[in-house]
């Protein structure tokens, strides 16, 4: 295959960077604006950050997905041990039921407990879930276990990224790097 074949598009490339980019700020941000002794100027800061950011994520992550459905990306090299195959499409559809489910508890455990979506609030959207403290600390909880699978996720990702571009150097890392491209389509 040509290199045009098999690297991902620049819609697929900027939407895979952009989110990325995202999602290694939202973790720490996550984890930092939860902590007890912080200033609440800045914890305030990171919660509406995080809300915000969250709420793009979401907007991204179905375009991604909808992309990703109408635009095949090309086969893993032939040479992987069918474990890998396996591997690489179960935790890439992990990653992407996750990427969905993130943001969705984050909005019920902000809206259920009664608190503010800013950019959403400014738009006048009315909240999608009622006020409820036993909805929110269940949303609460799937979001805070869902934050520690993402990263661990994120990471393993990132892991098999470089074991292809640094070790393998099959092109599997290549196609979706550089994040802007010469591909267009």
């Amino acid at each position: 295959m040509t290199n045009f074949e098999t690297q991902y598009s620049r819609i697929a490339r900027l939407i895979h960077w952009t989110m990325a980019l995202l999602i290694l700020a939202m973790i720490p941000v996550g984890v930092l604006m939860t902590q007890p002794d912080l200033d609440r100027s800045l914890q305030n800061t990171l919660f509406i950050f995080h809300k915000n950011i969250g709420i793009l994520l979401l907007v991204l992550i179905v375009l991604r997905i909808g992309y990703r459905l109408t635009h095949r990306p090309a086969p893993l090299p032939s040479d992987l041990p069918e474990w890998q195959h396996r591997a690489a499409g179960l935790s890439h559809l992990a990653i992407y039921a996750l990427l969905l489910i993130m943001p969705v508890a984050g909005y019920i455990r902000v809206k259920a407990g009664g608190f503010p979506i800013e950019s959403l609030d400014s738009l006048g959207m009315p909240s999608l879930v009622m006020r409820s403290d036993a909805l929110a600390e269940i949303a609460k909880s799937i979001h805070y276990l869902g934050g520690f699978a993402l990263a661990g996720l994120v990471a393993m990702h990132i892991g098999a990224a470089l074991h292809h571009g640094v070790v393998r150097k099959d092109g599997v890392f290549s196609r979706m790097w550089p994040p802007f491209g010469a591909r267009t389509d």
